[in-house]
């Protein structure tokens, strides 16, 4: 190979003293971002943005609402659908606030936030302690599916004395959500993802993200188990509108005084989860109305019918605003704290990814550390409000809707807050929110079969970066991911745990149960141990991949992440040179510098065009 073609890039980034130098790394810059109808910066037609900004809420309120309807059981929700779909309410409006929360004082980028898999994983490990055990659950195993619960002592579904053994168990999750994601509020208020990220690469993503789809296998299958076929359906439809007709146009037509214009929509590839759920609820329906599914809650296939929670439309309330601690006061438990900051942490390594990724497709420079910093500042802010309100989970990015955005060319920032408005606005509707329970649970099971498919896709999508030919990265990928889950899985089933501290032993019990946690640490260790070089590990292709090659080195561009009204004003206070989440932010010299982010390709990046004499 030409040894002389290898230091294009590198020269490149030794003439940015210049600003001739400056002026082509921009112009390199532009061309390899995507082009875009519509920019971050751009505000479309109001017409177009509560169009677009629909769709993104279509495409995201399916995600969302699987986290309560997945959850509902280790809450102890049993038969209270109200309360389900209260919670569906309040988990739709923390997500429409933590997405205008993080589109306006965030990363400032088009990214909608939402309910997120990998705060599941731990609240499960938690709700699996003996304290945890749902009474009507075991009531359930013992005496059958039409056991009267008053006959055993219990009180009715849906009373009150029901609705607190729910609400208790909220609570638990709710303030270890809100302790552990204050932990992420002080990672990205003083930068330290900044620092900490020059130690993670793909062999660390990969056990973390793989484990968590994994994990939640169980929950899938007993959903499913309801109804096999009516479950393998659903994972067919989603199949072939997802595979086969993601390239399928419905064709529509608008003529004006100039003549007639065609245009089409991509319906399949852009909502293939909705629709699928939307034809096999049609066909639930159908089935349940000719009885061709049994009415008789003790027979197979009862599950799948539409008709076990139609009470919920007229118990729920039309109007029913969520508000912080509407279920009580969170509860704060050790086990629970601890057994939660693995979430955070798998949210935030994930979150730093979707900010680059959403930044290319979305037509805006990659965000300088600052803005990534305050990204997760506000992340973290977010979960502790999503804590308060008590939706059962936190909000991270959402991956999903980055990906409507590279299908539509439109990344403006105003319609992803216009989604997120319509989130906050419709989730004070009771009855909008319950209506989701009329989905069968055999429905929800083959989506779920799919969407957990897919996170355990993309965690083995970093694999990418690195040499497989290398036994030492076979080896740490791997180890972690098979000992994780076999240890997990062991310590979830075995009471085995015996320090003679009563604490320590739910403690060690939780952390050891949740498969991301003990696979990403033994991932971690080992990839950071283990002696191999940069390229070997795929480090440096991983790193250029998130900053997309290149930093914006001019300081228009770089207004993309300023804060809205106070942006200039910021420049001008010296001393916020020192605050991570301040666009004036330098890096210490003798510290890690922005470069460590993205590898040693590009000076563009240097901390210094941060500072700027500005």
């Amino acid at each position: 190979m030409d040894s002389s073609a290898e230091p294009d890039i590198d020269m490149a980034a030794d003439n940015t003293e210049s600003p001739e130098g400056l002026k082509d790394v921009k112009r390199d810059q532009q061309a390899l971002r995507p082009r875009v109808i519509y920019s971050v910066q751009d505000i479309p037609p109001l017409y177009l943005c509560l169009i677009l900004g629909f769709q993104h809420y279509v495409t995201a309120v399916s995600g969302i609402i699987s986290t309560p309807l997945m959850l509902r059981d280790h809450f102890c929700m049993d038969d209270d659908d109200v309360g389900v779909s209260e919670l569906i309410g309040t988990i739709l409006f923390v997500s429409g606030l933590a997405t205008l929360l993080q589109s306006t004082i965030g990363i400032r980028l088009p990214i909608v936030q939402g309910s997120t898999i990998t705060f599941v994983v731990p609240t499960l490990a938690i709700m699996s302690q003996p304290q945890w055990k749902c009474p009507y659950t075991e009531a359930r195993k013992t005496y059958g599916q039409s056991v009267n619960f008053t006959d055993i002592g219990l009180p009715p579904v849906g009373s009150e004395g029901h609705r607190e053994i729910w609400q208790s168990r909220v609570r638990e999750i709710q303030g270890a959500i809100i302790i552990a994601s204050i932990f992420q509020v002080v990672i990205g208020f003083f930068g330290i993802m900044t620092y900490a990220i020059k130690f993670i690469g793909p062999l660390s993503i990969i056990p973390i993200i793989t484990l968590t789809g994994i994990s939640l296998f169980p929950v899938g299958s007993k959903m499913s188990s309801g109804q096999w076929w009516i479950a393998v359906m659903t994972m067919l439809l989603i199949t072939i509108f997802s595979q086969y007709m993601k390239d399928f146009k419905v064709w529509t037509f608008s003529c004006t005084a100039d003549g007639c214009k065609r245009s089409g929509l991509n319906v399949f590839g852009l909502f293939p989860i909705l629709l699928s759920m939307i034809i096999s609820t049609i066909i639930c329906s159908i089935l349940t109305a000719t009885n061709v599914l049994p009415d008789d809650k003790e027979k197979w296939g009862y599950l799948a019918r539409t008709d076990t929670s139609l009470d919920v439309l007229s118990k729920s309330k039309w109007v029913n605003f969520p508000y912080p601690g509407q279920w009580g006061t969170p509860t704060i438990s050790t086990v629970g704290v601890f057994g939660m900051l693995s979430g955070v942490l798998a949210a935030m390594v994930e979150s730093v990814g979707d900010y680059f990724a959403c930044a290319r497709l979305s037509g805006a420079p990659p965000p300088p550390l600052h803005a990534v910093n305050r990204g997760i500042f506000i992340e973290g802010i977010c979960c502790v409000l999503t804590g308060a309100w008590g939706s059962g989970n936190g909000t991270t990015s959402f991956s999903e809707n980055i990906g409507v955005i590279g299908l539509t060319k439109v990344g403006s920032r105003r319609v992803v807050q216009i989604g997120g408005l319509m989130m906050l606005i419709l989730g004070c509707f009771g009855k909008f929110a319950a209506l989701f329970l009329i989905i069968p649970k055999p429905v929800l099971g083959g989506t779920f079969m799919v969407t957990f498919a897919m996170v355990t896709a993309v965690g083995l999508s970093n694999m990418q970066y690195i040499d497989l030919n290398s036994s030492r990265n076979l080896f740490v990928v791997g180890v972690p991911i098979f000992f994780g889950l076999s240890l997990s899985q062991w310590i979830a089933q075995n009471d085995s745990i015996k320090t003679g501290n009563t604490t320590v032993d739910q403690l060690f019990t939780v952390l050891l149960s949740t498969g991301m946690f003990v696979g990403g640490i033994l991932g971690f260790i080992l990839d950071n141990t283990v002696p191999g070089t940069d390229e070997e590990r795929g480090l440096k292709t991983w790193r250029q991949n998130l900053s997309d090659k290149g930093e914006a080195s001019d300081l228009e561009e770089r207004k993309v992440y300023d804060l809205p009204f106070i942006g200039n004003h910021i420049r001008r206070v010296n001393c916020l040179k020192y605050l991570p989440i301040s666009p004036t932010f330098v890096v210490n010299e003798t510290g890690v510098t922005n470069k460590a982010l993205v590898g040693n390709t590009n000076q563009a990046f240097d901390g210094k065009y941060d500072t700027t004499h500005l």
